[in-house]
């Protein structure tokens, strides 16, 4: 066998057995997305995050949030969260204005967004975070599972740990739309259509009972509405009036068919450009 084929073998062999990732620096910020293919953990300097006292409507979650990850950071036991409720309610917003706030409080603190498709990867990622002195939210945003959907397996290694136990620097936080992480249809279905109705759902609803905190989101009135915006307005200098603000407001969310933090933000946004104010 020539050279060239023993080369071209080596190589062949290393596309499909690559070399284990280097140990990650986790110094050279305080945030980072974990990716696979191949495994390593991408800094993000400049997180885009809102500063906590623009969440307004959401104080029980905030403060219930914050004492938990405060009691993380510091060292002491602390439960994962499952975030749930309304689309467009500050869910996600709140994780990493959370984290903000704590890093701001000089104490350290780093998160890692991880995606729900590479939940199957997570105990590689457990076992870089355990290594680590540092303290790591783990975040996953938009977790829900569907049918015949076995992702859901690779999240008890988060929750619980398996037989190493969950690493005692990580905590694990998740935004959902639905409590139960996954549609009420496949819960009756399973329900309805298995020999023992009980076992065929318990796995499966089970899983969000692991989280120790569930803190629930839900759709805001009118009034909340109007004083998410006239607080965004009040932070970032626009001047505008109650009654054009209630109007202008009213007009906009009638358009987009509903009221949420995330509408609240998509009219300051036009309200901003059409005043000339730069929402830095």
């Amino acid at each position: 066998m020539s050279g060239d084929e023993m080369e071209r073998i080596a190589e062949a062999l290393e596309r499909i057995s690559p070399p284990p990732a280097p140990a990650p620096d986790l110094t050279a910020c305080d945030a980072y997305v974990w990716h696979v293919s191949p495994d390593h953990l991408q800094p993000v300097p400049d997180v885009s995050r809102v500063d906590m006292r623009l969440l307004v409507g959401i104080d029980r979650a905030r403060d219930t949030l914050l004492e938990n990850t405060l009691h993380f950071a510091r060292g002491l036991p602390a439960n994962n969260a499952l975030l749930w409720g309304a689309r467009g309610m500050g869910k996600s917003s709140l994780v990493k204005a959370v984290h903000g706030e704590i890093v701001k409080q000089g104490l350290p603190l780093k998160i890692v967004e991880l995606q729900r498709e590479d939940l199957t990867s997570v105990t590689r990622l457990l076992s870089l975070l355990r290594s680590s002195e540092a303290r790591f939210i783990l975040y996953c945003d938009d977790l829900s599972f569907g049918h015949d959907d076995a992702q859901y397996k690779s999240l008890k290694a988060v929750l619980d740990g398996g037989i190493e136990g969950r690493p005692e620097n990580v905590i694990f936080y998740a935004t959902s739309n639905r409590r139960h992480l996954m549609p009420r249809d496949m819960i009756e279905n399973e329900r309805s259509s298995a020999i023992n109705p009980g076992e065929a759902v318990e796995e499966k609803v089970s899983l969000s009972d692991r989280f120790g905190l569930w803190l629930g989101f839900h759709a805001c009135d009118q009034d909340g509405f109007l004083s998410m915006i006239r607080g965004y307005c009040d932070a970032f200098g626009i001047e505008i009036s109650d009654a054009d603000l209630r109007a202008e407001a009213i007009e906009w969310q009638a358009t987009r068919g509903g009221r949420s933090g995330r509408v609240a933000w998509q009219f300051v946004t036009d309200l901003a450009g059409r005043h000339g104010v730069r929402l830095a």
